[in-house]
């Protein structure tokens, strides 16, 4: 079964919003009682380090919520979850990323729907304070079971919960 975009400006495909709010969901209902909080998209985050740029991801776990300017966090998530589409694809892997680097993002989730495929990268810092982050785990349907939020382990959603999108 081909998906059908729906008609809009950015032709967001109806499964890119459905990965993220099976995401936002399962994980909200896990976090409630902690002081961290799962954000889903139209969240801006503002950062000094990003010379003040608005950026918007599409999923973002946060544990310091009076970091805030306005309408924007100005704090740093710990976890980022971008889901590609053909528009925000290279965005997505390379400016964005790079940003989430600099910032201090702890871990980004790249979230394929079409291949149902999530890589996990994790940033670090050089001992010369440079950042930089590397792919620690590509999850697909063959090693599904290793899915995991490395920055929250107590936090559990499955492949299939993140992929129900039929």
């Amino acid at each position: 079964m081909d998906a059908m975009p729906i008609e809009d400006m950015s032709k967001t495909y109806i499964e890119h919003s459905m990965v993220i709010n099976n995401f936002v969901i399962k994980i909200g209902g896990q976090i409630k009682d902690s002081l961290c909080r799962v954000f889903g998209d139209g969240v801006q985050y503002q950062w000094k380090d990003n010379d003040d740029k608005i950026v918007v991801p599409d999923t973002s776990i946060i544990c310091n919520m009076r970091d805030r300017k306005n309408v924007s966090f100005t704090g740093i998530p710990r976890f980022v979850m971008e889901v590609l589409s053909d528009a925000t694809e290279e965005y997505d892997r390379n400016e964005k990323m790079n940003i989430y680097c600099k910032v201090g993002v702890s871990e980004y989730w790249i979230v394929d729907w079409r291949k149902k495929q999530v890589e996990i990268y994790m940033f670090d810092w050089k001992e010369d304070d440079t950042p930089y982050s590397y792919l620690y785990k590509t999850v697909t349907e063959k090693n599904k079971d290793d899915l995991q939020i490395v920055m929250f382990p107590n936090l559990k959603i499955s492949f299939d919960e993140l992929f129900d999108i039929e």
